[in-house]
Parts: structure tokens; sequence; C-alpha cells
């Protein structure tokens, strides 16, 4: 009896053997390419390769945006194992998390597949986290943008979100030409999800281009120092500060109040608004010198013509438009100089109906100035109801319309090129910009002198003289315009400017917002940054000094020399 069941169990194996071994002959035959195809899915992976983003240098080389590599830390929450309490803690460790937000992530992630914990991680902790040896746990490389120079060119370079997209700025405005290409790669994986060997390359990463600037972060420096100790200092709600080369129309620096740091967090609240080129206010009289150059086209005044404006006012219409005091007569090189709203007003209100605007629209007032930063607006400016004589006059001195001080940058560019207009770049140029003549050389010579007079004493801005250097410009006190009409309590302090005057390097516009606490006019808030700033970079610059006693001349005598010309 026992050798029967013996022979009949030894049957039975023999039989299991055999149609075992015809069905592994029948799969690897006939389902071959299906199992090999199901095995792959369980073992090998295409895994990504990231592109490196492209670098972003100002104009004499300086690193102002480059990426590191970094890590991600991410799991299978299906497959990982979180039973090991003494390497979980370690994870959350590294992770900067508690480990019981680290479980309660899991639990609720339980039904994915892939789940990021923590991106941008340093060498050193990703090499801590891998000693671990956590089954389904992926460390995947990836880059993280780092900005050398953080908030002084926060607003220029601006920056990525954490997939490194372009947020802001430069990184936005180019992110096609910074961003790079992923490249992929095969792996074999083992069972819990670490990488065995590497199978082939099917694709090799791309870098992104690198991009130069025409940005010099010397000055950008220079001129983030000394606008936030402005902006601080009275007690003002924002301000602006771009300056451009006269020759090429490259923009040098430009800096915002308030800013952040790119290098730290991101939220809603952080300021990344690029005020230069998004924020729009009445010019105020930074805009009488292109009334004056208007009243030159036309033949009708001159440097010296004179100019009645007593008893300091006059009305237009039902509106009354005052000086601070009764200035008597005055020419129109000495309206510049003092600033009169009467006779500026009574200038434009002599030429044609349209000759103030077209000088304006010229000079690049009202136009899209085309530098590629994001936000740029064109702001409000037409020649709509100029049949008005008070909305004439109200335009002579800079009201009634508003620009960004990127537009007004761009439009004493063409007052410092002798009446050329050379379009801004933010990028920097590897030849001198095709310019277009918009005015007579000889007028906005003329112009210019009377701006010098501005900076001299008895001008409105004796703050932005520099002692080396001759300095031509115009302050700006405009009032902000509130729900019930023009408020006389808030202004914006505005101060234009071009330097050296014999031959002008830097153009340079200021702005700062609402000041308070103290005085408000263009004059004693932003020309002095003007002059702080503009003497540093013309000695960094190179540009050689026209003093004015050195020269032997004075702005009242480059006027009466022009005149004879």
């Amino acid at each position: 009896m026992s050798a029967w069941r013996h022979y009949l169990f030894l049957g039975c194996f023999i039989c299991a053997a055999c149609a075992l071994s015809v069905r592994v002959v029948y799969l690897g035959v006939t389902e071959r390419d299906f199992l090999q195809e199901e095995g792959d899915k369980r073992s090998v992976y295409d895994k990504r390769l990231p592109g490196m983003r492209g670098m972003i240098y100002d104009r004499n080389g300086e690193a102002l945006a480059v990426s590191t590599p970094v890590f991600a830390v991410a799991v299978n929450p299906r497959q990982f194992d979180a039973s090991n309490q003494a390497k979980l803690s370690a994870l959350a460790a590294q992770l900067d998390m508690q480990v019981t937000a680290l479980r309660q992530l899991l639990k609720r992630n339980r039904q994915k597949g892939y789940l990021y914990l923590k991106r941008h991680l340093s060498w050193e902790r990703m090499d801590t986290i891998r000693s671990l040896q956590l089954a389904h746990l992926f460390l995947e490389p990836e880059y993280r943008r780092y900005y050398p120079a953080g908030e002084s060119t926060a607003h220029v370079v601006g920056l990525t979100d954490i997939d490194d997209l372009g947020l802001e700025g430069i990184e936005l405005a180019f992110e096609e030409r910074l961003r790079g290409k992923a490249g992929v790669k095969t792996v074999l994986r083992d069972r819990e999800g670490r990488t065995v060997s590497n199978l082939h390359y099917g694709k090799a990463p791309r870098f992104g281009a690198d991009l130069q600037l025409s940005i010099d972060s010397r000055l950008q420096y220079i001129a983030y120092r000394e606008l936030k100790s402005a902006v601080q200092g009275h007690a003002a709600k924002s301000g602006s500060l771009i300056m451009v080369d006269a020759k090429t129309g490259e923009i040098l620096a430009l800096v915002n109040q308030p800013s952040f740091n790119p290098n730290g967090p991101f939220n809603s609240r952080v300021p990344t608004r690029n005020r230069v080129v998004t924020d729009l206010y009445d010019p105020g009289s930074t805009i009488k010198p292109f009334t004056a150059l208007a009243a030159l086209e036309s033949g009708q005044y001159q440097a010296e013509t004179p100019i009645e404006t007593s008893p300091g006012y006059f009305w237009v219409d039902s509106k009354m438009i005052q000086d601070p005091i009764n200035l008597n007569t005055v020419t129109l090189a000495e309206a510049i100089k003092k600033s009169s709203q009467v006779a500026i007003a009574k200038v434009a209100l002599e030429l044609p109906q349209d000759a103030v605007f077209e000088v304006l629209q010229r000079s690049g007032i009202g136009e899209y100035i085309g530098t590629g930063l994001p936000g740029e607006v064109v702001g409000r400016f037409s020649n709509v109801g100029l049949y008005s004589r008070i909305s004439r006059a109200a335009m002579s001195y800079g009201y009634g319309f508003n620009v960004t001080p990127l537009q007004l940058a761009a439009a004493y560019v063409t007052l410092a090129s002798h009446g050329k207009r050379i379009p801004l770049s933010i990028l920097k140029q590897q030849r001198a910009p095709d310019a277009e003549r918009v005015f007579d050389a000889q007028n906005t010579q003329h112009v210019v002198a009377m701006m010098e007079r501005v900076t001299q004493p008895g001008g409105t801005a004796t703050g932005a003289s520099i002692g080396n250097y001759r300095v031509a410009g115009k302050t700006g006190t405009a009032r902000v315009l509130g729900k019930d009409g023009y408020d006389d309590e808030r202004h914006v302090a505005w101060f234009a400017g071009l330097v050296p005057v014999s031959d002008p390097k830097i153009v340079m516009v200021i702005v700062v917002n609402e000041p308070a606490g103290g005085p408000a006019s263009g004059g004693k808030v932003a020309a002095p940054v003007f002059a702080r700033v503009a003497e540093h970079s013309l000695r960094m610059l190179g540009a050689a000094p026209d003093n004015l006693p050195q020269d032997g001349i004075d702005a009242d005598s480059a006027l009466q020399v022009l005149a004879r010309n």
C-alpha cells in the first residue's frame, strides 16, 4: 500500500513538473513580448535629466543669476514603509518637518504613486537622506536659481518659481531663451525603487542660453543704496530710479523701493512690481523743458525772450494758475530756472494748439518704449481736448496726462543726445543703435543750457549740483490725484537730469512717491539723490570732469554764446 502511494505521488509530481515546464515554454514563446513589457513596467523607468537654465550677467560679466544643483525628495506613498520610527525621524529632521506631520502627509496621499516631500534640498542633506537607505524614496536632481546681488537687482532680474520657470523681470521676459531643455535616460530599478544601472541615454539635456544685460552692478548698488536711504529718510511710500547711457540708450541702473530678496521665500505680498515701467504719475514741472523746446521751434521765443508774470498769477477760463511768489518779468530761461507755472502756461497758450503735444510725442511720451521688461505700460496721453485753453496750459507744466519713469528717461535722452531719439535697451548692445533725429540740435542745446541754470544758485535744484561736473536737469513736484481731485497734501517728487553737460554721459530720472513729515519738493527730495548717485557713477565710468570754474564759463554765458550762434 505504501509503495502504491509512493508511485502515485511521484507520478503527480512528474506530471506537475512537465505541465509547468510546458507552461513556461509556452509563455516564453507565445507571450514573450507581453511579459517583457509587463516586467519593464515594474523595473525600467525613464528618468528626467533637468536642463540648466542660462546665466544672467551684467555688462561687465558679473553674475546676476546662476543655477545651482540641488535635489528633490520624493516617495511612492503606496509602497513607502513608514514603520521605522528612527529612520522616519531622521528623514523628517532633514526635511525640516515634524514626524507627525510627515506621517499625516504620507497617510493623506496613500493612494498616489509619486509625491514630493521637499524641493531644492542641498547636497549635504541629500547625502544624509541617501545614507538612510529608505525603500521607495527617490532623490531627483534639479536646479535652483540664486541671485548674488540680492535686493539691488531684484526688479530687473526677477525670479523663478520652484519649477525653475520665470516669474518676474528678465527671468520672465526672456524665458524661452534662458530655459534649458530636459533630457532623459532609461534606468533599471530594483523592487525597492533604487536605481540598479543606467540602461541607456535617450536624450541629453540642453542648457539654456546666457544673457548679458546693460546693467552695471556697481552703479546698480549705488542707486539702490541712495534711493532706499531717500525713501526711508522721507518716509515715502515708494521710489524709483533709472539711469541710462546717454549715447547708447543702455539702461545702466534700474531700482525701486520697496524691494525684495529674490533668494527668500516668495508669496503674494512680496513687492515684485517694477515701478519704473508699471507706475504712472503726473510728471509735473519735468515737462517744462519740452514746452520751452516747443517755444524755440515756433520761432516766437528765444532763451532771453521776456515774459510778464506779475502779479504772480493769472486766470485761464475758470482756473487760476499761480507761482509761489511774484517773479515779475522773467525770460524763458529764467522761467525754467525758477520753474514758473505762470510764465510756462502763458508761453504754451501763445503757441499753436498742438505744439507742446507734438514735441512730447516726438520725445517718446505716450509711446511703448519696448525694453522687453514685463508690465510696461503706455499711460494716458492724448491730444483730445487740446481745444481747451486750460488743457493746453496744464499740459505745458505736466498735468492732465501721466508717464512712467521709463518714458521720462527716454524723453530726456533726446535732450542729452542733441535731438536724437535713441531706443532704450536692457540688454548690452554690441554696436551703436540707430538714432532718429526728432529735434534740431541747436534748439536742444539751448534747452539744456536753460536746464543747467536749474542746478545753479537761485535755481530749484541746487541739491543736484556736483562739484566737478556741470549738471542740467529739472525738478518736478506733482500733486497726487485722489478721489476728489488733486490733493494739496500729497506729492510726487521728481528730478530728471543729465551729466556732464559738455558731453552727456548719463541721464537719470528719480521719483519719490508721497514723501511725508518734511519737504516734499523735487529739489529737496529727489535732486540730492541724483547728485550722490551721479557723482559716484561718473567716477566709476571714468567720465572727464567739466567743472565750470575750470572751463571759465557759466550757464548764463553759455546761453548767450548759443544765442549769438
